[in-house]
């Protein structure tokens, strides 16, 4: 039995009345420290980390309102990276619980409880629900939170992250998201890739149709030797034109139409000249 497994069994059954019900957290010094981040609500100080059965130094406890983790790169992921860096912690648990006041916070209560602080609503960011991370549902939070940090880089692949909802009333713990499982589907999903891999380059070997490609060699390339506009004098060679269709005779050229028989000029028209009328020169005046 694993760390988190031990732990609600001995819920289960401190609940159902076993009076000897608890954990030996010696037998489980390889999973120890835990990092834990549970959500600010006062209720919970009575329960951590009496409802886990680990004693205090065995318990790295985290808190924000709502226990909401934004982004695998978030503020409160550099804090769950550092306790296991740092600290040393071993496995990761984000625990949920009942009765949540942001769960049950919307938009406008929210705008109306920071008006009421003397806070007007163009001093709060544009997305109320994104950056204070309002949810509907404590189980779909702890979910989406967990999948935050399984899949956050700054968090190592050995690391099992865990979630749980818990009681406010009675200290009941629940799975919510077995972190073991988590692993354990990792690691048959890596598994299987080298025997995908296999199958694959098996199901090539089955198909011969398919024909090996030789490696690939530059030098081995033969390219026709043509200049631009030439032909390849080699048949079948890489770029070879097509044979030309067969040449039929050219046509007789046309003979230019016989001269037309020519005409001879008619005579030129003589036109006798006009001349004016002679002007007779007066007689010559004599002298007396």
């Amino acid at each position: 039995m694993r760390l988190f497994e031990a732990i609600l069994d001995a819920n289960q059954r401190a609940l159902a009345g076993d009076a000897e019900a608890g954990l030996h957290p010696a037998d489980y010094a390889d999973a120890l420290p835990v990092a834990a981040l549970t959500c600010i609500d006062a209720r919970l100080n009575a329960l951590f980390p009496d409802a886990l059965a680990l004693p205090k130094e065995q318990f790295i406890w985290l808190r924000n309102a709502g226990n909401i983790i934004t982004g695998p790169m978030s503020s409160t992921m550099r804090s769950l990276a550092l306790a296991c860096a740092i600290k040393g912690g071993r496995e990761i648990a984000i625990i949920g619980h009942t009765d949540c006041l942001v769960c049950k916070t919307s938009t406008m209560k929210l705008t109306d409880a920071f008006r009421a602080l003397g806070v007007e609503r163009g001093g709060l960011p544009e997305n109320l629900t994104d950056f204070f991370g309002l949810f509907a549902s404590e189980r779909q939070n702890v979910m989406k939170a967990v999948d935050f940090v399984r899949h956050s880089p700054l968090i190592g692949p050995a690391i099992p992250v865990h979630g749980l909802m818990i009681d406010v009333n009675t200290g009941k713990l629940e799975w919510v998201v077995n972190g073991y499982q988590g692993l354990e589907t990792l690691a048959a999903v890596k598994s299987q890739a080298p025997a995908n891999a296999e199958a694959s380059q098996a199901r090539d070997e089955s198909q011969p149709e398919m024909g090996k490609f030789e490696a690939f060699k530059m030098g081995m390339m033969v390219f026709p030797d043509t200049k631009i506009g030439e032909l390849p004098s080699a048949p079948g060679s890489i770029g070879a034109a097509p044979p030309a269709p067969p040449v039929s005779p050219a046509p007789a050229p046309l003979q230019p139409p016989p001269p037309l028989p020519s005409k001879s000029p008619p005579p030129p028209i003589r036109v006798q000249p006009t001349y004016a009328p002679r002007i007779p020169v007066p007689p010559r005046i004599r002298g007396r």
